[in-house]
């Protein structure tokens, strides 16, 4: 049987706190019951109970035995005698597991004494379970080096792929059973050049410029009118009372220093799935004709749905907070948050989705030779590709509501087959003049 993957696992957790059964769990990732159970008790995150003393003992704490040693003079309490280890001679001592863990589901996740319970505990997280299974698996796996045929098969097969850009995590998700080494081993193969490309055919090699000082805002800027009750404490506040509502960060991507042509782009957290709308210029009022025509072609329920909440930075385009907010007939459509200045970590999804964009849109090119048709070109592949963090899956797996669907359908995009995908400039090379 397949080994168990992230989704599965976060579909494991979700059904302990539903207080599913095993055999309901197994059947709604079509594993049996066994495989669950065989899961929950090898990746569990154990957590030591309180050890009175050092003692393992379940009565030991308030425990008042004396004199069990044979000294009946001794008016010490045994349990925190240093020279007799009392659990050696007392009849009493019992270091017995809790019976929950020793019976489905295994784990304390959903027990009603969690809180106040004392002896040993285990509780099953996803993410964690995973990257136990995944460090056990890499110990675990000693398979010889590839040679001949079989290094020129993996060759012929990866090779062309890194070349179109595609990110390893993705070619991995689409093509995991034909390759036979893990991916830690083939990024050592790549870099011991065993294949036909070599380091620098690898994005993620390239090194991260230093991060310059964080100067303080002033609070002049800081007081502005369209951050009051808007600000990136707020929007915490906001979805602290909202936890269900999903939001969407948005940001703008330059091409040729202020002028000419700018991306607006917004990003589903949930899904990864990221929108890139092309704009004449940088102004509020270009980003305000775009969320108009949105909410025109989607209808405004739709637009809520989709857009509830946006996060996004204090740029000079997203200073028209009322129009960006409400319809020209006034309706409420969304509401929309600032982070802090100089602090782009607080929308880190559609910042490191941004180089995705700059794969085939370096920094310096001009947006003026493209249009929106090519811009639904750039989401498609974007989209398409699979992600570690997504399961293996692509935003578009994900992205399935019917008010998903709805925007897809507006939008143009299509999804693009694992092996076609291509992140290098030649995606978009018929009209860049440059190229």
């Amino acid at each position: 049987m397949s080994r168990i993957t992230l989704s599965e696992r976060v579909a494991i957790e979700a059904g302990l706190y539903g207080r599913q059964s095993l055999k309901e769990i197994a059947e709604k990732i079509q594993k049996s019951p066994r495989h669950v159970s065989a899961e929950l008790k090898r990746n569990s995150t154990k957590i030591k109970g309180i050890r009175p003393h050092g003692k393992d003992c379940r009565n030991a704490t308030g425990c008042k035995r004396q004199g069990l040693c044979g000294d009946a003079f001794c008016r010490k309490r045994c349990v925190a005698c240093q020279s007799v280890d009392c659990q050696t001679v007392c009849r009493a001592y019992n270091n017995s597991p809790c019976i929950q863990l020793q019976r489905p589901p295994y784990v304390c996740n959903v027990c009603g004494n969690r809180r106040k319970c004392k002896m040993d505990r285990a509780y099953y997280i996803a993410q964690q379970a995973d990257a136990m299974a995944r460090r056990r698996y890499a110990d675990a796996r000693s398979k010889p080096h590839l040679q001949g045929e079989e290094m020129e098969a993996l060759d012929a097969l990866v090779s062309p792929l890194i070349r179109k850009g595609q990110p390893l995590t993705h070619i991995f998700s689409a093509h995991g059973k034909e390759i036979p080494v893990s991916q830690r081993t083939l990024y050592r193969y790549i870099e011991d050049r065993k294949l036909s490309i070599g380091n620098l055919d690898l994005r993620r090699k390239v090194g991260y410029r230093p991060r310059r000082k964080k100067k303080e805002p002033s609070e002049k800027f800081m007081n502005q009118e369209f951050r009051k009750t808007r600000s990136y404490a707020d929007f915490l506040t906001y979805m602290e009372k909202h936890p269900n509502t999903p939001y969407v960060e948005m940001d703008t991507v330059k091409g040729v220093r202020e002028k000419g042509k700018r991306l607006l782009t917004m990003l589903f957290t949930e899904q990864n799935f990221m929108l890139t709308l092309l704009m004449p210029d940088g102004r509020a009022e270009s980003v305000v004709e775009q969320f108009d025509w949105l909410s025109s072609a989607l209808g405004l329920d739709s637009f809520r749905s989709l857009f509830p909440v946006i996060l996004t930075d204090n740029g000079s385009e997203f200073k028209h907070t009322r129009e960006l907010e409400t319809t020209e007939e006034g309706e409420q459509r969304t509401k929309v948050f600032y982070c802090d200045p100089q602090a782009s970590w607080q929308k880190a999804h559609i910042e490191k989705n941004h180089e995705y964009i700059r794969y085939v849109l370096p920094k310096g090119k001009s947006f003026s030779p493209y249009d929106q048709e090519d811009m639904v070109l750039l989401m498609s592949h974007i989209n398409s590709t699979k992600r570690d963090k997504l399961g293996g899956k692509s935003p578009f797996d994900l992205f399935k509501s019917p008010e998903q669907q709805k925007l897809i359908s507006v939008l143009g995009l299509r999804e693009i087959p694992a092996d076609e995908i291509n992140l290098t400039p030649r995606l978009l090379r018929r009209k860049n003049p440059e190229a």
